[in-house]
């Protein structure tokens, strides 16, 4: 199992659209993430500095592969497609990120 922090930002006037959207996420979007092995996601809100802070455990043997299933489900994409207008992507993120990736620096179990 491995870690996963990441970080984007929110448009502070997408907030409550946002926040609606994670009450009722979509089942088939919920099942695609299961499938590719991802555990215990959260995802978290800081205002005022309208960041966005994931994070998930990969109980998988391929996270390339995995990801790569994810994003050719067409009901992820579906769903990124309404939630990606609400993020704000950090201008510092790697060229081929959308979530900033983040370095696990301590964990306490």
């Amino acid at each position: 199992m491995k870690r996963y922090g990441l970080l984007i930002g929110i448009k502070p006037e997408r907030i409550a659209e946002y926040k609606a959207l994670h009450a009722s996420v979509w089942p088939a979007v919920l099942a695609q993430i299961r499938r590719s092995n991802i555990r215990n996601y959260t995802i978290y809100l800081r205002e005022p500095e309208n960041l966005l802070f994931s994070h998930f455990e990969y109980h998988g043997a391929d996270f390339e592969a995995d990801m790569a299933a994810m994003a050719a489900d067409p009901e992820t994409r579906r769903w990124w497609a309404v939630c990606g207008p609400c993020q704000a992507p950090l201008a510092s993120r790697a060229p081929n990120e959308h979530w900033a990736a983040m370095q696990e620096v301590f964990h306490l179990d």
